[in-house]
């Protein structure tokens, strides 16, 4: 009898062990009413609608996760990691680090609910993760400031030079921005080369198909150039992280900031709701087209991971449009499922006007590239920003890390 229950106990241990399972995964937003949503919420309706399956979330700084993420992918990478769609995605499957999810894409009809987004996770037919959120960037200017220098919107580049003038001239500094993690000139890049130069373009610069000396790429480097020459930065940007770069904004001493919609909650916990505007980038060259960035975030399971069964539930989980839009409206972003509820806010109405209506939409300098060159191309952007007179030393320079690295 005592041999029955002996076996009897060792086969429950071994169904319950079969049964319950955890789940490790990555959250590296930066907003920690995002860490407090998972927490709280997210995660429990999870685990609540999967019994026996605990979920594990271990929390990374934004900017160390980029370097962290390369290590244990290659060791001991947990069961789900959020990253970014695009390139940054394709490196990581160029290395066999990710896994084939396209089954969970085919179960759940997801190539209905995310189209918009599943370019951004689709290599040679094959879906490699589950877009969650993106969202536009653009310039998010103080209203009040404007109101007081009688200045509107402007609708082309030269409205934006009169407005900067405007403004410097009164002691406000025009744009703000904090250039210390590279990223955030890059954006500067990204809007300036598709206004001159259009989406083509753009990318084939970004695979390396093109020259960083090319002709075509002096207007770009002419008008950003000018911007910084004549003071419309603020000081010292390199040495700010973005999130310090919203102070100047939110102080007054600066009106506007190129951002990702992120910014916004910030920006209003500040006390300045109902403060703040938006407007797009403005036309450069009415015969080009006008696109816009919209970086894609998304989820995916290491090809190492452990609970590949369980991850891939969580995967479609993250997937549902209940709770793409829950995150998305947390995060200030928009949701890629698009049968998720309307968005409310009001940035994100106009970023889905303005996503909906680009002729195309690029991830970002970052994420559309290679990661080593992006990482070159945008030290040379800082530099450029704040020594706009090395501009032929910069250029040649990146263009020689291009040559290495694409060969072309």
């Amino acid at each position: 009898m005592k041999l029955f229950i002996s076996i009897m106990a060792t086969a429950l241990f071994f169904v319950t062990t079969a049964i319950a399972g955890t789940i490790n995964v990555t959250n590296n937003s930066s907003n920690p009413d995002v860490h407090k949503l998972w927490k709280e919420r997210i995660i429990p309706m999870f685990e609540k609608e999967n019994p026996g399956i605990k979920v594990k979330m271990t929390i990374y700084d934004h900017e160390a996760y980029k370097t962290a993420i390369r290590n244990f992918l290659q060791a001991e990478p947990p069961d789900v990691v959020n990253w970014f769609s695009g390139n940054r995605m394709k490196f990581f499957v160029d290395q066999g680090l990710f896994e084939d999810v396209s089954d969970v894409w085919n179960k759940h009809d997801l190539h209905a609910k995310l189209s918009s987004a599943r370019s951004t996770v689709t290599l040679d037919g094959k879906q490699w993760g589950v877009p969650t959120t993106y969202y536009q960037w653009g310039f998010y200017y103080r209203k009040d400031i404007f109101a007081k220098y009688g200045l509107g919107e402007p609708r082309s580049m030269g409205d934006l030079m009169h407005i900067s003038e405007t403004l410097k001239k009164n002691g406000i500094t025009p744009f703000t921005i904090g250039t210390k993690y590279l990223w955030t000139a890059a954006g500067w890049f990204d809007f300036l080369n598709l206004r001159v130069n259009g989406y083509d373009f753009h990318m084939a610069l970004m695979d390396g198909n093109i020259s960083y000396e090319d002709k075509r790429l002096d207007k770009v480097f002419d008008i950003w150039g000018d911007l910084a020459r004549k003071g419309y930065y603020i000081k010292n940007h390199a040495s700010y992280s973005w999130q310090e770069g919203q102070a100047p904004m939110i102080n007054g001493d600066a009106a506007m900031y190129l951002m990702g919609n992120f910014v916004v909650p910030d920006l209003v916990k500040a006390g300045l709701d109902g403060k703040i505007g938006y407007f797009q980038f403005p036309v450069i060259d009415g015969s080009v087209r006008t696109y816009e960035d919209a970086p894609t975030d998304s989820m995916h399971i290491p090809s190492r991971a452990k609970n590949k069964t369980d991850a891939k539930k969580f995967l479609a989980f993250f997937a549902r449009a209940d709770i793409q839009g829950i995150i998305a409206a947390q995060a200030g972003m928009l949701p890629a499922n698009n049968q998720s509820p309307t968005p409310t806010d009001e940035f994100l109405k106009i970023g889905f006007k303005v996503l909906s209506e680009s002729a195309g939409l690029a991830q970002f300098y970052d994420r559309d590239t290679t990661p080593e060159m992006a990482k070159e191309g945008m030290k040379g952007f800082q530099e450029f920003m704040v020594k706009p007179d090395r501009e032929k030393q910069i250029r040649k320079r990146i263009e020689k890390v291009r040559k290495r690295i694409f060969k072309k």
